[in-house]
């Protein structure tokens, strides 16, 4: 489009100069020559500042442009790196409830081999003619397993408080992320 109007101011000079070179006189002389080129000069001039500012006018709007390029293209990263945020916060809580869930199982078999052997004990303190010990050690490891048992379906059946918002938390905001399963192995 820009062309065009170059090409239109180029084509007006022409024209304007040939009228006034056919407008002219036979002769040439200096005063014939001063009357072609003063009105020449100053159409000239004119053209010049015409294409100066469509020149100016073209640089604007190709900066304008760009300028709403970049910005889609930032807010593209943005709404990119905020997906991304949450994605890897999704993973990263998913882990951890993975990690706590095996943790527990763990823990729970533990536990529990640990009463199955303390009951084991007070079996064989009943074999062994130790009834009053044996009694007392089986009574008290299924008081310790209902108490655990009962802790466990508390714990599970309330919701799990969240920590109050403290203004005074120190953030340390790394740039290098470590993955949590290099940091397991």
């Amino acid at each position: 489009m820009q062309l065009i109007k170059f090409i239109l101011g180029i084509i007006l000079v022409q024209i304007t100069t040939a009228i006034l070179v056919y407008l002219a006189p036979n002769e040439l002389t200096t005063q014939s020559i001063a009357q072609i080129t003063i009105p020449l000069i100053f159409i000239a001039m004119i053209v010049s500042f015409w294409f100066n500012s469509l020149s100016d006018s073209s640089i604007k709007d190709a900066l304008y442009k760009a300028e709403g390029n970049f910005a889609k293209e930032k807010e593209k990263i943005k709404v990119k790196a905020e997906r991304d945020k949450i994605k890897t916060m999704k993973e990263a809580q998913k882990e951890i409830v993975h990690e706590a869930t095996k943790t527990h199982a763990k823990a729970n078999f533990k536990v529990g081999a640990s009463f199955a052997g303390v009951l084991a004990i007070g079996g064989l303190f009943v074999l062994a003619q130790m009834v009053t010990a044996g009694l007392l050690v089986m009574t008290a490891t299924g008081g310790v397993i209902g108490g655990y048992y009962w802790r466990g379906k508390r714990i599970k059946g309330s919701n799990l408080q969240e920590l109050p918002n403290q203004k005074n938390l120190k953030v340390i905001n790394d740039k290098k992320l470590i993955d949590s399963k290099k940091l397991l192995k």
